[in-house]
């Protein structure tokens, strides 16, 4: 009976020390490893966005909503709101991602969408009829990264002016953060507002 025990130890043993070498050693190891190969890695590291001068400043994935110490000359493009901001425009909490459950016939939601056009309209001088959808709509993580040309477009003649920059030159450093279509007809262009909001601090 105990030669059985002994034997049957033994046994539960090796299976033990194979699986933890296969499980928490190879298999770790080797995923890291796959996920490190040129190409993956940045998305492996969270896709980190980094300043000029190397410093980590966001993620490509990750919609962060500048807020200007001064509302008045506000330097900064923007991201589309979130539902779990606390004011109908933002900031996000980058810690929640989610929608906010809400449809079209909802009045509360109705009227921030009303709030957010006006806002953005008396922000960027513009009539609120060209404030595009994105602008006033939460995206379904509530973080979206990109905006819309046309979300981008007028923000351009603000940004220049409190920046100093030339409208043109904020138009091409826009051009230069929009992606297009995914393989050229699927989804609509973007504009990345992380890199569009490093582009212009570096430019000024």
């Amino acid at each position: 009976m105990l030669t059985t025990f002994w034997r049957q130890t033994a046994t539960g043993l090796r299976v033990l020390i194979l699986f933890t070498i296969v499980c928490g050693i190879i298999y770790p190891a080797l995923s890291y490893g796959v996920a490190h190969i040129p190409g993956l890695a940045g998305n492996a590291e969270g896709s980190i966005v980094t300043a000029k001068d190397g410093t980590p400043a966001g993620s490509s994935l990750i919609g962060i909503d500048p807020v200007a110490k001064d509302p008045n000359a506000d330097p900064y493009f923007h991201t589309r709101p979130s539902a779990s901001s606390e004011n109908a425009l933002g900031p996000a909490d980058t810690s929640t991602s989610g929608g906010s459950d809400k449809g079209p016939f909802d009045t509360k939601l109705v009227d921030t969408v009303d709030e957010r056009k006006a806002t953005i309209a008396a922000r960027d001088g513009v009539d609120p009829s060209q404030v595009p959808p994105d602008a006033v709509t939460a995206s379904a993580s509530g973080l979206d990264p990109d905006i819309s040309p046309a979300y981008a477009a007028i923000q351009v003649a603000r940004v220049a002016r409190v920046t100093g920059l030339p409208v043109a030159a904020v138009q091409k450093l826009v051009a230069d953060s929009t992606e297009g279509r995914i393989l050229g007809f699927l989804g609509e262009p973007t504009v990345a507002v992380t890199t569009l909001n490093l582009a212009v601090a570096a430019a000024r």
